[in-house]
């Protein structure tokens, strides 16, 4: 099934010289079962200094009382604008240090794989609207590029480093203070990975034919729109609002699903208790479609990965209320609380059937 993307205000490779059939996703096909096996082994070496666990590395400096704070991400495409996708790439790396409490990073790194299995036209604009995106993004995140690695790839992949040095309770906030009490807030939908798939799934008819009756074009298109604006939004201003509001820690919600890195986070606290998330707020759209596919995300329990997603923040119910009408008035976004912190033995979890959200708009 063939969409005129331009007619829908998205980014039409038209318009930059390649041909009408290009989409930059159908260079991203890695199986998940090779990249598993690539995986294994990857991060069992703990040093002593470093805890294991959190969304970055924290490692003490040879200076008292100082820490070098940093991360590393990256990932194929997702989207096919490759502007767009280098913005998101920046957003996601940075959004673990900004879970973390570090808002101002020192360093930024850049990560690139430029595909040899493009034609040369189409690998050269790739290429440059991705460090294009990557450097616009970072730039608004007040932060320079300061170097990285290039590597030619079968497979376009674009993310980055990004290093802080900081101080312990100023700059930086350990996620381990959860109590019994408080609230979690979530500062961006979740489905984003069902609206880029479905957005996906338009090109190919007997895919598309799966949900045709259930949801529209015109529906879809809203969803990869939500999405796109969702993923490239830096979760700087989340990050910021922590502070004045007194968090007790949080995570970034990304490839775990809301699940994963809510039991991450709970395994982490110094307190015996566990996360319970019992809303989910979802974009437009993908919950029909969830219930129609018989939940194969797992969206509703919570498994799905999510790009760039929101920061899931432990603060009390008396902040949280805060917290979201700032964030509403400095971001223009919406936020919500989503669960509660309870005694327990240190797991997060999805309740069985969770309130869920219909996200119109974001």
């Amino acid at each position: 099934m063939f969409i005129d993307r331009r007619s829908y205000g998205l980014w039409d490779p038209r318009d930059h010289g390649l041909p009408e059939d290009f989409y930059l996703t159908n260079y991203t096909k890695v199986p998940q079962a090779k990249l598993l096996e690539y995986l294994k082994g990857v991060g069992t070496s703990i040093k002593e200094n470093e805890t294991p666990g959190l969304d970055c590395a924290v490692v003490k400096t040879k200076f008292p009382g100082i820490y070098s704070i940093s991360t590393t991400d990256f990932f194929y495409p997702s989207i096919d604008d490759p502007y767009m996708q280098g913005k998101i790439a920046a957003c996601n790396v940075l959004s673990d240090m900004y879970a973390m409490g570090v808002t101002d990073v020192d360093t930024l790194l850049m990560i690139l794989g430029v595909s040899v299995d493009m034609d040369p036209v189409a690998m050269d604009y790739v290429t440059k609207e991705l460090i294009r995106g990557f450097n616009d993004q970072a730039r608004v995140a007040v932060t320079n590029v300061t170097g990285g690695q290039t590597v030619r790839n079968p497979w376009p992949m674009i993310g980055g480093c990004a290093t802080s040095t900081c101080r312990e309770g100023e700059d930086f906030l350990r996620p381990v203070y959860g109590k019994e009490g408080d609230v979690l807030v979530l500062t961006k939908p979740l489905g984003t990975q069902l609206a880029v798939n479905m957005f996906e799934w338009m090109r190919t008819a007997a895919k598309f034919n799966r949900v045709k009756g259930v949801i529209t074009v015109d529906e879809i298109v809203a969803a990869y729109k939500m999405a796109m604006t969702s993923m490239s939004y830096l979760n700087l201003d989340a990050a910021r609002l922590m502070w004045k509001y007194d968090a007790h820690g949080c995570t970034d919600v990304t490839g775990f699903g809301m699940l994963g890195h809510s039991n991450n986070l709970a395994q982490e606290q110094e307190a015996e208790v566990d996360l319970v998330v019992d809303t989910l707020p979802i974009i437009k759209g993908m919950i029909k479609v969830e219930r129609h596919l018989n939940n194969n995300w797992n969206l509703f329990k919570g498994r799905s990965a999510e790009t760039s997603g929101g920061l899931l923040i432990m603060m009390t119910p008396e902040n949280a209320a805060k917290y979201i009408q700032e964030y509403k008035a400095v971001s223009g976004h919406d936020a919500w609380v989503v669960g509660k912190v309870v005694k327990g033995s240190r797991q997060g979890r999805v309740v069985e059937e969770p309130t869920l959200i219909e996200v119109e708009s974001w």
